[in-house]
C-alpha cells in the first residue's frame, strides 16, 4: 500500500469558479497592449479569410458562365490576397503571444518562487516535496497557454462567429436559420459533456500530483530503497499510483473526446440539410449553385469556431484546477513573516533570554511550556536530553523559523518578533545535523554564507574547520564540482564544508545542531581547536548526544517533558547526580 500522503487526493471545489480566470487578470494586464494587438490582427486575418466563399460565389454565379477571363484571374489573385493575409497575420499573431505566454510562465513562476521562499519550516514539514514541485513546474506550463493564447481565442472566435453570421445572412437568410438550427441541438450536447468534464480533469491533477510526490521521494531516498531491498514493494505503490493516472486520464478524455464528435455531428448534419432545402429551393430556380456552395463553406467556417471554443473550454476545463492549486499555494499564509511595524535588528553582541516560552507543533501536543533562561553574550550552552524533548525546537525558535505560542525572546532586550527576519538571522550561524550541499562547486557552497567573500577569506574558514586539506585533495580543489546534494562527498565532508560556509558568514550566535556526528573521533579531535576559536566572541548553543564534546561549555542544560530540568556546569550537574549525571554514566558505560 502507498502511504497516505501519496494515495489521498487534496480537496476540490466542485463549482467552475471564473473568480480565478478574474485574478489571474493581475498577470494579463501587465501585456495587456501586446495581447489586444495580437488579437486586432487576428481580427483582420479572420475577416480576410471569410471574403473566400463571397468570392467563390461571385466567380462561380457571374464571371465563369459570363466566360470572363480578366475578371476570373482578378477574383483568383484576390483569393490568393485573402490568404496571404490571413496566414501573414496569423503568424505574427502567434510569435507575440508565445513571447506573451513565456512571459506569463516567468511571471507566475517567479511570484511562487518568491512566496515558497517565506513559507515556514510547518508548511514544508506537512506537504510531500513533490506536490509542491509539480504546481511550480507541471501546472504553471499548463496554465499559461490559457492565460494567453485562450483568452484571446475565445474573443477571437466569438468575433469569428458574429462575422460568419454576418456574411452568411449578407448571401441567404433562408439557409442562415438552417445553420443556426443546429445551436440549440449542440448547447444540450454540451451541457451534458461539461457536467462530468471538471471532476475528471481535477482528479488527473490528483493523482499525478500523488504520483510525482512518491517518484520524487523515491529518487531522493533511492540508497535507503537498496539498503532494505525495497524494489519489489516501492515498484508495486508506483504501478499503483501509475495506474490510477491511467485510469483517470482515460475517465476525462472519454469526455473530453465527446466534443468533436458532437459539433461534428452537427456540423454535418446542417450541411446536409443546406443541401437538401437549397436544392428544393434551387429547383425552383431560387437559389443559385454558387450560393449553396458559398453557405456550405459558410456552416463549416461556422462550426469551427464553437469546435474551437469547444476545445477551449476543454482546455479551460483541464486547466482551472490546475489554477486553483497555484492560487492555493499564493494563499497559503506566511505564519512567520516581519511585522509590520519590524524595524532593523542593530548588531547584536549575543545576550539571549526566554520569557515564559510555551510552543507547540500541534494545539494538543505542547513541545515547550514556560521555558525561561537568560544566557550571557559570549557564552556556549549546551541542550542535551531525550530525543524529541525540545532541544531544536529552543534553537529554530530563536531563529524565528517557528514563532511562540506564548512569551517572548529576547537578543540583546530586543523582542525578535519585532524585528526583520533579515536582520535577524543574517547575524546568526546555523549549523545542522542535515548538511545541506548545493550543486556547484566547493567555493560556491562555502562562498553561500558570505557571497562577496574572497578567495583568500573562503580557504582560511575551511583551515580552521579542518576541510582545506580534503578539499585541496580533490582534483579541481575548490574548483571542484559537486552532485546534488552533495552525492559526491561523505557525510562528515558535507559538514565540514557546512562547519566553513557557517564560519565564513562570521555569525554572532552560533547554532551547532548536532553538527559534529557525522565526523570521526580523529577528525573532530582535530577540529575541536577550530571549533573553540570558531566560539571565541560568540554565543552559541550547542545540540550533541556525544557529552564528552560539550563538557567545557558554559552551561548545559537539560530539556525533558518541555521544561528545563537542570542547568549548570559539567561539573556541578554531575554533583547533583541527577537526569544528566544518569545520562553521562550510561554514555560512558556505552563507550567502555
Amino acid at each position: 500500500m502507498a502511504r497516505n500522503t501519496y494515495g489521498e487526493d487534496e480537496v476540490l471545489e466542485t463549482p467552475f469558479d471564473f473568480r480565478h480566470l478574474l485574478r489571474a487578470s493581475v498577470y494579463i494586464r501587465t501585456y495587456a497592449k501586446r495581447m489586444i494587438f495580437a488579437l486586432a490582427i487576428s481580427a483582420v486575418a479572420a475577416g480576410t479569410g471569410l471574403l473566400s466563399p463571397m468570392i467563390i460565389q461571385k466567380a462561380l454565379d457571374e464571371t465563369i458562365p459570363a466566360g470572363d477571363r480578366k475578371g476570373l484571374l482578378l477574383l483568383g489573385g484576390l483569393l490568393v490576397l485573402t490568404y496571404t493575409v490571413s496566414v501573414l497575420f496569423s503568424t505574427i499573431r502567434s510569435r507575440i503571444m508565445n513571447i506573451v505566454g513565456q512571459d506569463i510562465i516567468f511571471d507566475i513562476r517567479r511570484d511562487l518562487f518568491a512566496h515558497l521562499q517565506k513559507l515556514s519550516f510547518q508548511y514544508y514539514d506537512d506537504r510531500p516535496h513533490g506536490k509542491i514541485l509539480i504546481r511550480v513546474v507541471n501546472y504553471v506550463n499548463s496554465v499559461s497557454d490559457m492565460l494567453s493564447n485562450g483568452i484571446i481565442n475565445v474573443i477571437l472566435e466569438v468575433l469569428n462567429m458574429v462575422f460568419i453570421v454576418i456574411f452568411m445572412f449578407l448571401v441567404n437568410v433562408q439557409l442562415s436559420f438552417v445553420v443556426l438550427a443546429g445551436v440549440p441541438v449542440l448547447a444540450v450536447i454540451m451541457r451534458f459533456i461539461k457536467k462530468h468534464q471538471r471532476r475528471a480533469w481535477q482528479q488527473v491533477s490528483n493523482k499525478n500530483s500523488n504520483l510525482n510526490a512518491y517518484l520524487q521521494e523515491n529518487i531522493t531516498g533511492a540508497r535507503v530503497t537498496q539498503i532494505f531491498a525495497r524494489e519489489d514493494e516501492n515498484a508495486a505503490i508506483f504501478e499503483t499510483l501509475s495506474g490510477k493516472c491511467k485510469a483517470a486520464w482515460m475517465e476525462a478524455v472519454k469526455y473530453s473526446n465527446l466534443v468533436w464528435p458532437g459539433i461534428d455531428n452537427v456540423s454535418v448534419c446542417v450541411r446536409a440539410a443546406i443541401y437538401l432545402i437549397g436544392l428544393l429551393i434551387l429547383g425552383q430556380g431560387k437559389v443559385s449553385v454558387g450560393v449553396i456552395v458559398a453557405m456550405t463553406s459558410y456552416a463549416a467556417s461556422f462550426w469551427q469556431p464553437i469546435l474551437n471554443l469547444g476545445n477551449i473550454f476543454n482546455n479551460f476545463i483541464n486547466n482551472i484546477a490546475y489554477l486553483e492549486r497555484i492560487f492555493e499555494t499564493l494563499d497559503e499564509p506566511v505564519t512567520v513573516d516581519d511585522a509590520e511595524d519590524a524595524v532593523e535588528l542593530p548588531p547584536i553582541h549575543g545576550d539571549v533570554t526566554f520569557e515564559d516560552v510555551t510552543f507547540h507543533y500541534e494545539e494538543d501536543k505542547k513541545v515547550l511550556e514556560h521555558v525561561s533562561f537568560t544566557v550571557k553574550a559570549g557564552e556556549t550552552i549546551a541542550l542535551v536530553g531525550p530525543t524529541g524533548a525540545g532541544k531544536s525546537t529552543i534553537v529554530n525558535l530563536l531563529s524565528r523559523f517557528y514563532d511562540v505560542n506564548g512569551g517572548r525572546i529576547l537578543i540583546d532586550g530586543q523582542d525578535i518578533s519585532k524585528v526583520t527576519l533579515h536582520s535577524l538571522r543574517s547575524q546568526m550561524g546555523i549549523m545542522l545535523q542535515d548538511s545541506f550541499i548545493f550543486s556547484g562547486t566547493i567555493e560556491d557552497n562555502i562562498r553561500y554564507g558570505k557571497l562577496d567573500a574572497t578567495m583568500e577569506e573562503i580557504e582560511r574558514a575551511s583551515k580552521v574547520v579542518c576541510a582545506d586539506s580534503f578539499i585541496k585533495s580533490m582534483p579541481q580543489g575548490y574548483q571542484s564540482e559537486v552532485k546534488e546534494r552533495g552525492s559526491l562527498l561523505s557525510q562528515g565532508q558535507k559538514q565540514l564544508i557546512s562547519f566553513a560556509r557557517t564560519l565564513l558568514s562570521d555569525p554572532r550566535i552560533l547554532v551547532l545542531d548536532e553538527a559534529t556526528s557525522s565526523i570521526d573521533v580523529q577528525t573532530e579531535r582535530a577540529l575541536q581547536q577550530g571549533l573553540n576559536a570558531m566560539l571565541q566572541g560568540r554565543t552559541a548553543f550547542i545540540i550533541a548526544h556525544r557529552l564528552s564534546t560539550i563538557k567545557n561549555c558554559d552551561k548545559i542544560m537539560y530539556i525533558s517533558d518541555g521544561g528545563i530540568k537542570e542547568c549548570g556546569t559539567h561539573e556541578e550537574l554531575m554533583k547533583k547526580k541527577g537526569a544528566y549525571y544518569q545520562l553521562y554514566m550510561a554514555q560512558r558505560m556505552e563507550l567502555a
